[in-house]
């Protein structure tokens, strides 16, 4: 098997195999999950999801309340390191052990942080396993439009374009990317908040920003731009429109 680009198909074909749920569980308020996502953990009797580097996972903690006890859990520890082959290989073994147990016929339910296919990790599940198996996908709320509902702001309308970014860019492409914009979030924030302020700061767009963290969570933060504070957690995001100031 080939590191990070493998399929699993099974073999031999048993007479009935598991269907594999991808459910996003929204940005973290356990309310913002959707009532199929809620009914598909509450009757899983297999669940799987991802932790960084053996820490807690936040998408288990979002589902929590609705995890049936006694549930078999597959868990896919990713190490924290800029190289891909050692995230690869966790999501390798993670795919043997869903395809084992959809192989003897049980559903699994993977959980996912917002949206499965919208920056969420069950993309790289999906691509090794929806060759050979069932595979179905269920919406979650994403931290995007969770964000502007907390903030108050409305990010597009009419013929309005929404651009969506990753902080770690680098501010060239930044600045590019966000001259050419009409609406911007900026996701993964994080360690690269002062390099992302002073872009947006030097395109003198600073009253047009919103700085948002943990959106929907008991530790929200909602702030202009101006006024967020100097670090930032991975769960952090900038908003940003060039039309009439976002708190108006």
């Amino acid at each position: 098997m080939t590191t990070g680009d493998a399929r699993l198909t099974p073999s031999p074909h048993p007479p009935s195999q598991g269907t594999l749920y991808g459910v996003g569980v929204g940005p973290g308020d356990p309310e913002l999950m959707t009532v199929r996502a809620v009914r598909l953990i509450s009757e899983a009797k297999v669940i799987a999801y991802p932790t960084l580097a053996g820490a807690e996972s936040f998408a288990r903690s979002i589902a929590a309340e609705v995890i049936p006890d006694g549930v078999d859990e597959i868990v896919m520890d990713v190490p924290m390191t800029v190289a891909r082959a050692p995230a690869q290989e966790a999501y390798d073994l993670g795919a043997e052990q869903i395809a084992a147990a959809l192989d003897r016929g049980e559903d699994v339910v993977c959980l996912c942080e917002g949206d499965p296919f919208f920056y969420g990790s069950f993309m790289y599940l999906f691509a090794r396993l929806s060759d050979g198996y069932d595979v179905e996908v269920v919406p979650g709320v994403t931290s995007v439009t969770t964000c502007a509902a907390r903030a108050g702001m409305p990010l597009a309308a009419r013929n309005e374009r929404l651009t969506i970014l990753p902080g770690p860019l680098d501010e060239a492409e930044l600045t590019k990317r966000i001259e050419g914009a009409e609406s911007v979030a900026i996701m993964k924030v994080g360690r690269h908040l002062p390099k992302i302020w002073s872009v947006i700061e030097a395109l003198g767009l600073t009253d047009k920003a919103v700085y948002v963290e943990r959106a929907s969570l008991p530790e929200e933060v909602v702030l202009p731009l101006s006024e967020a504070p100097e670090k930032a957690p991975y769960f952090s995001m900038i908003l940003l429109t060039k039309g009439a100031d976002p708190w108006l």
